[in-house]
C-alpha cells in the first residue's frame, strides 16, 4: 500500500542525512554504532513478537472502533469521580494544544512564567476554596494525596509523640474505599497502625499522631467536625480533611474549623473522569508546616530587573536534596489537570462556581424530595451532592439496576437495600424525572410530573459558606470567550515547548508526542467513563489496557504488568513494594537494604525510603560506571539482608556498562531482587530489554519512552513490569478487581491509573510495531551520539562514555573547566541557550557543574545543527571573556537571559551591543524566542515565600471584561 510508514513521520533525520550524521560520528554504519554502544551479551536474538505496523490511517480507524466499544452512560456513582463539562475554550486551547502539553516541568523559570502564572492561580483557587495558608500546585490523586498527608503529619510529630513512638493514625470509617485502600499500602511499611473507626466515638491516646475525616463523607454526609478536630488537637494529633473542592464553594471550608491539613482531587473542574485519570490533585496546609508540605509550589519572587517573577520554591525536588531521608519520592505532578482546573476557576469565577455548585446541589434536593415523596428513605440529612436512598419493602435492587441500565443509567449499588446516587455539574431536569420515574415504576407508584428544580439550600444553615473567594482580578475579566482565548494564548507565548524548538533535557526524553496518538484522549468514549463502571461498560478501555499490559510486558522482557501506578516515582514504589512482598512471602521478613548507585536519580533513594527499606550507597569509578570492587563489598556486607538492587540502564551518565549481568548474577547468588528504573528504556526498546538483562521488574515512563506528553510537569505514567514469580503480587483495588492472585493493595486511587492516555502509548506501540521500535531506539542514540562527536570536536569534554568511546541517548558535558578560564558557570550557559531559542539541558545532575543532554530520535538534523551552531557561538563567547575582550562581570553569558524590555529601553549601559545579546546568529532572527523576565532571583523567592497570586497584580494590565 502507498500509506506513508507512521516511524518516517516520528524520526526527525531523513535517510539521506545518515551518511553526514555516521561521518561526523565516525562509524560506518548505525548497526556498527550501536554494536560500539551496546554491550553484545546483552543484545536480543530476535525482533519483539509484537503485531505488524499500522499506518495512521489504519491506527486512526482501529482506535474508533475500540472507542465505539465503550458504553457512554450518564453515571451518578460518585466516590470522588463526577461527570463535568471542560469548556470548550479550555479543551481547544490548552488539553489540544501542544504550547500546553508539550513542555516540561518549569524549572527554567524564565521560559516558563506561562504555566507557573496558571499553577499559581491553581495554587490561589485551593487556598481560597480551603482557607488554607498554604498549597502545593498539584498532587496525582487524592488517595495518594491522602497517603502524603499521613506521612506529613507523621513527620511533624509533636517531640512528646515522638518520644513515645507515636504510630497510629485514625481513619473515619466513612471515607472513599479507594483511599482507604491506599493508606493502608502506605502505613505498612511505615510502620503505622491505621486505626478505622467512627470519628464521633474515637478517642485519642498519645500512640495517635494524626487523623483524617472525608468532608462530605463517602455516604454523603455533611458532618460537623469540629468538635473532633479540638478533642484531636488536644491530643496533640493534627486532623486531615478529604475534601471536595466543589463542595467548598458552598460548604464552610475545612481550613475555618481547624483542620491542619486539606486535600483532594479537581477533577470537578473541567477534567474529564477518563476511567480514572489522570486528574490534579491538591494538598493544603498551615504555613507552619512549608518545609514537610510534599510537591511542587510555584512562588513569587524577583528578576535580575527587580520585576515580579515566578518560579518553583525551594522544597519542589527536596527528595533531591534529602535523597533517602525525603518525606515523599513526588516528582512528577499534574502540571496539565491542574492548568486546566486552575483555567476553569479564572473562566467561570465566583459566580459561575456558585452557580454550578448551586446546581449540584438543588439536584440532589429535588431528587432527594422527590424519592421520599415515593416513600423511599434518603438517609442524609444534610448532603451536598450525594443521597444514600433505602429500598421500602418490596422493592429489589435488581429492579432499579435493569431499569437504570435499559435508561443508560448507573448508580452506586450498596448493598441489597441501598443505593448511592450523586449528582453532577451535567444533570438535568430531564434527567432528574428520568431516575425518579425510574424509582417510582419499582415502587409501583405512578409517573412523576415534571417540574423545575428550585435552586435552594438543602443543608443545615450551620454548615453554609459565609466567606468569600477568588476575589482577585484574574478571576473576574475573562467572562467571554475572546477573553479567555487570548489569556490563554499569552500565557502559552511565554514558555518554550517542542512547538518551539527542541528541549534537550538528559534523561527526561522530550520526544515527538505525534497528534494522531493524542486526539483520541479528547473523544467523549475515552473521557467521560467513570472508573467504577461494570465492566461491561469499559469493553474497550479493557482490550486496550490488556493489549498495552501484553506489548509492554513482550518489550521489557517480562511476564505481567500493571497500568495502576501513575508517575515514575509511583512506579518506583511499586516496584519495591511488590519485591517486599516477594520476600515477605517466602518468610524473608529481615532482607530491608536496597543498594543503589550513586549517580542515581533524587527519586530512587525517596522511594526506599517510602518503602520502609534502608539506602546503602555504591560508589561509581571515575569512568561513571558503578565500581565493582564496592558493589562486591557491599553485596558481601549485607547479604544476609538484601532486599534488592536498584539500577538505572543505561546508567544516569548515559552509558552503557559492560558488566551489568555480572552485577545481576551478584544479586541474586546473594538473594536479592533487581529493580531496573526505566527512566532511560529509550536506548533500550527493541535492542535488548531489562529480562533480557536478568533485572526482575522495571518501571517505565510512559511520558519519556512511550511518547505520553510531560504536559508542563504531568501528566506521567509510570506502569512496572515484573518478571514471572513477581506476577502474583502485583496491586489490586477495592472496588475494580485487578492484581495478581497475592497482590499488594492499592498504590493510587483509580484501577488503571490515568486510563485517558493510554490511547497515546496504545498508539505509538501500535504504529511502530517491532520494526519501527527498534529504529526509534537506533535513531536516539545516532542522534545523541552525532551532538556528543560534534561538542567533542568543538573541544567540549563529554564526561562519560562507553568503553569504546559511544555515548547511549543522551550525554553530560562538563561545564566545570568555564568556570576555572572564563567565570562562567553551567547555569549562564543555560540562561545564554535561551537567547538563542532553546529550553536549557538538565543542569547539574547528576553531576554538579555539568549539562545532561538528550536529543531523542524525533529531533531533525537541522535542528541539531542549529544546537551545536548555538554551543559553538556560546563557545566563542566564552574565548572572548577568556581573552579580555569582553568584561569578566557584564557579558552576554551573565547577564541572560536577555528580554525584549531589557532590550528596548532607552539606556543600554552594557559593554556588547544588543544585536550581540538577542540576535547572536542570524537564523536566531528567523524566529526569535523572547523569554518575558531576566534571570530570576531564587535566593530571594526562598527567603520569601509567597504563594498565592495576590502579588501578581502588580503587573497585570488594568481591564477587566466582567458580567
Amino acid at each position: 500500500m502507498a500509506s506513508e510508514k507512521f516511524v518516517s513521520r516520528h524520526i526527525g533525520p531523513r535517510q539521506g542525512d545518515l551518511k553526514t550524521m555516521l561521518e561526523t560520528v565516525g562509524a560506518p554504519s548505525l548497526d556498527a554504532l550501536i554494536e560500539e554502544t551496546i554491550p553484545s551479551d546483552i543484545r536480543l536474538k530476535k525482533s519483539l513478537d509484537l503485531p505488524k505496523a499500522l499506518s495512521e490511517y489504519e491506527y486512526f480507524s482501529k482506535i474508533k472502533g475500540i472507542a465505539a466499544k465503550n458504553k457512554l452512560f450518564r453515571t451518578f456513582i460518585g466516590q470522588g469521580y463526577y461527570d463535568t463539562i471542560t469548556p470548550a475554550v479550555i479543551q481547544r486551547n490548552v488539553l489540544e494544544s501542544p504550547g500546553w502539553y508539550t513542555p516540561y516541568t518549569p524549572y527554567q523559570a524564565e521560559v516558563s512564567q506561562g504555566r507557573l502564572e496558571a499553577l499559581l492561580n491553581f495554587q490561589t483557587i485551593v487556598l481560597d476554596l480551603t482557607k488554607m495558608e498554604l498549597a502545593n500546585c498539584s498532587l496525582l490523586d487524592e488517595a495518594t494525596a491522602a497517603g502524603e498527608a499521613m506521612n506529613m503529619m507523621q513527620g511533624l510529630r509533636s517531640r512528646a509523640k515522638k518520644k513515645t513512638g507515636a504510630n497510629q493514625f485514625f481513619v473515619d470509617k466513612n471515607i472513599f474505599a479507594q483511599t482507604l485502600d491506599v493508606l493502608n499500602t502506605r502505613s505498612v511499611p511505615r510502620g503505622i497502625e491505621l486505626i478505622v473507626g467512627d470519628y464521633k466515638t474515637f478517642e485519642f491516646t498519645d500512640q495517635v499522631f494524626g487523623a483524617i475525616v472525608q468532608y462530605p463523607a463517602a455516604n454523603g454526609s455533611v458532618e460537623d467536625y469540629t468538635d473532633f478536630v479540638e478533642r484531636a488537637h488536644a491530643a496533640e494529633s493534627l486532623v486531615a480533611v478529604a475534601a471536595d473542592l466543589m463542595s467548598l464553594v458552598l460548604l464552610t471550608p475545612p481550613g475555618e474549623w481547624g483542620a491542619d491539613i486539606v486535600l483532594g482531587t479537581t477533577q470537578r473542574f473541567g477534567v474529564p473522569m477518563g476511567y480514572g485519570g489522570p486528574h490534579a490533585a491538591y494538598l493544603a496546609c498551615r504555613e507552619a508546616y512549608k518545609r514537610n508540605i510534599p510537591g511542587r509550589i510555584i512562588g513569587v519572587t524577583k528578576d535580575a530587573q527587580g520585576n515580579v517573577a515566578l518560579r518553583m520554591a525551594l522544597q519542589t525536588r527536596e527528595q533531591h536534596i534529602k535523597r533517602e531521608r525525603a518525606t515523599s519520592n513526588i516528582c512528577t505532578a499534574q502540571a496539565l489537570l491542574a492548568s486546566m482546573a486552575g483555567f476553569y476557576g479564572v473562566y467561570h469565577g465566583a459566580e459561575g462556581l456558585k452557580r454550578i455548585a448551586g446546581h449540584i446541589h438543588a439536584a440532589a434536593g429535588k431528587l432527594s424530595e422527590g424519592l421520599k415523596a415515593l416513600d423511599y428513605q434518603q438517609t442524609i440529612e444534610n448532603y451536598f451532592d450525594t443521597l444514600e436512598v433505602i429500598l421500602p419493602n418490596g422493592v429489589a435492587v435488581e429492579d432499579i439496576r435493569n431499569a437504570a441500565l435499559e435508561a443508560e443509567l448507573n448508580f452506586r449499588y450498596i448493598n441489597d437495600t441501598t443505593i448511592g446516587i450523586s449528582t453532577d455539574e451535567k444533570i438535568s431536569e430531564n434527567e432528574i424525572n428520568t431516575i425518579l420515574n425510574i424509582f417510582a415504576k419499582a415502587a409501583g407508584k405512578a409517573e412523576v410530573a415534571e417540574s423545575e428544580v428550585e435552586e435552594k439550600i438543602y443543608f443545615n444553615q450551620q454548615f453554609a459558606r459565609v466567606s468569600k473567594f477568588l476575589t482577585l482580578d484574574v478571576f473576574k475579566r475573562y467572562r467571554s470567550e475572546t477573553a479567555m482565548m487570548r489569556y490563554i494564548k499569552n500565557l502559552e507565548k511565554k514558555d518554550i515547548g517542542l512547538n518551539t524548538s527542541m528541549v534537550s533535557l538528559g534523561s527526561c526524553t522530550m520526544k515527538l508526542n505525534a497528534a494522531v496518538e493524542m486526539l483520541p484522549i479528547s473523544w467523549p468514549e475515552f473521557s467521560a467513563i467513570h472508573p467504577f463502571v461494570p465492566v461491561d461498560q469499559a469493553q474497550g478501555y479493557q482490550e486496550l489496557i490488556t493489549e498495552l499490559e501484553q506489548w509492554l510486558s513482550v518489550i521489557t522482557g517480562f511476564s505481567g504488568c500493571t497500568l495502576q501506578p501513575n508517575s515514575g516515582a509511583a512506579g518506583e514504589y511499586t516496584g519495591l513494594m511488590v519485591i517486599r512482598q516477594y520476600h515477605i512471602s517466602r518468610g524473608d521478613t529481615h532482607r530491608n537494604i536496597v543498594l543503589i548507585p550513586a549517580s542515581a536519580h533524587g527519586t530512587n533513594p525517596a522511594s526506599v525510603a517510602m518503602a520502609g527499606l534502608d539506602v546503602v550507597v555504591v560508589a561509581c569509578d571515575d569512568k561513571g560506571n558503578v565500581n565493582l570492587e564496592d558493589l562486591k563489598a557491599k553485596v558481601e556486607k549485607h547479604k544476609d539482608n538484601l532486599c534488592a538492587y536498584m539500577i538505572t540502564y543505561p546508567s544516569t551518565h548515559g552509558v552503557f556498562e559492560s558488566g551489568i549481568k555480572g552485577m545481576m548474577d551478584l544479586i541474586h547468588e546473594n538473594g536479592g531482587q533487581v529493580y531496573m528504573d526505566g527512566a532511560n528504556m529509550n536506548a533500550q526498546v527493541g535492542l535488548t530489554n531489562p529480562g533480557t538483562i536478568g533485572a526482575d521488574v522495571c518501571h517505565l515512563n510512559l511520558h519519556k519512552t512511550f511518547a505520553i506528553p510531560h504536559g508542563g510537569g504531568g501528566p506521567g505514567v509510570g506502569p512496572i513490569c515484573v518478571a514471572e514469580h513477581l506476577v502474583q503480587f502485583l496491586p489490586s483495588h477495592k472496588v475494580v478487581k485487578t492484581g495478581g492472585e497475592n497482590s499488594i493493595s492499592a498504590v493510587a486511587a483509580a484501577p488503571y491509573g490515568s486510563a485517558s492516555v493510554l490511547p497515546i502509548t496504545y498508539g505509538y506501540i501500535a504504529m511502530l510495531g517491532a520494526e519501527g521500535l527498534e529504529e526509534v531506539t537506533k535513531m536516539a542514540i545516532m542522534n545523541a551520539n552525532y551532538l556528543a562527536s560534534s561538542f567533542q570536536k568543538m573541544g567540549f569534554k563529554i564526561l562519560y562514555t562507553g568503553e569504546k568511546g559511544r555515548v547511549g541517548h543522551e550525554m553530560i558535558f562538563d561545564c566545570r573547566e568555564f568556570s576555572k578560564t572564563a567565570g562562567i558557570i553551567d547555569t549562564d550557559i543555560a540562561k545564554r541557550l535561551m537567547d538563542y531559542g532553546f529550553h536549557a539541558p538538565t543542569l547539574s545532575f547528576p553531576v554538579h557543574g555539568t549539562l545532561m543532554v538528550e536529543p531523542t530520535e524525533s529531533e531533525p538534523l537541522e535542528e541539531l545543527d542549529r544546537f551545536i551552531e548555538a554551543l559553538a557561538k556560546i563557545n566563542e563567547e566564552m574565548k572572548e571573556i577568556e581573552d579580555g575582550i569582553a568584561d569578566a562581570l557584564d557579558n552576554v553569558l551573565k547577564n541572560a537571559p536577555h528580554t525584549h524590555m531589557v532590550m528596548t529601553a532607552d539606556e543600554w549601559n552594557h559593554s556588547y551591543s544588543r544585536k550581540k545579546a538577542v540576535y547572536p546568529l542570524n537564523w536566531v532572527a528567523d524566529n526569535k524566542f523572547w523569554p518575558t523576565i531576566s534571570r530570576v532571583d531564587d535566593a530571594y523567592g526562598d527567603r520569601n515565600l509567597m504563594c498565592s497570586c495576590a502579588a501578581l497584580e502588580a503587573y497585570v494590565e488594568e481591564h477587566c471584561d466582567c458580567d
